[in-house]
């Protein structure tokens, strides 16, 4: 997960790519695409001080007004009251990249493509779903309703004997009594 560190109108701010976030107003139009000074980037092994290599691309998406702040002076047997407030105007970005690398995009559905078997490893069970070591709870989640039993027997193995995560365990069991009530 690549982050960076970026200076935007004399803030700091730790963005990632698709993020979007509100700075203190910017004279750019709807739309533009500007990139802002880099003071870090991190995320991929050790945090990285080169700016150069690590480019950041945000785009603005519109001016927003902030939330009103109220402010009341009073002191008391003299009649002094004086009411002000202060509403900020911020801008709303959103981070395109990080690194000069492609834009961000949302993720293809893995749940819409069948199971592959990964049978590179020889310490894996056979059956696992390729990729499966690598996948989040959510993935597993999403992707266990397209395999067979042999592959989520495989996958609830290798996740009790490694893995130990009780929600990938808790997804492949709802998954496994699911198939076993279809078939």
């Amino acid at each position: 997960m690549t982050y960076a560190i970026i200076k935007v109108a004399g803030k700091q701010y730790r963005v990632r790519e698709g993020e979007r976030l509100l700075v203190d107003r910017l004279h750019e139009d709807e739309g533009a695409t500007f990139v802002p000074t880099v003071l870090l980037v991190g995320g991929d092994g050790a945090p990285r001080l080169e700016p150069g290599d690590g480019a950041v691309t945000a785009k603005v998406l519109g001016d927003a007004k902030g939330p009103k702040i109220r402010i009341g002076k009073y002191k008391k047997r003299t009649g002094y009251r004086r009411h002000t407030g202060f509403r900020a105007s911020l801008t709303q970005i959103q981070i395109e990249s990080i690194g000069g690398g492609k834009p961000a995009h949302s993720k293809p559905a893995q749940a819409s493509k069948p199971a592959e078997v990964d049978k590179a490893s020889p310490d894996t069970p056979s059956g696992l779903p390729a990729g499966f070591a690598d996948m989040t709870i959510a993935d597993i989640k999403a992707a266990s309703a397209d395999w067979g039993v042999p592959a989520i027997e495989a996958a609830l193995a290798y996740e009790q004997e490694h893995g130990k995560r009780k929600g990938a365990i808790a997804a492949l069991e709802a998954a496994r009594s699911q198939q076993g009530g279809e078939s």
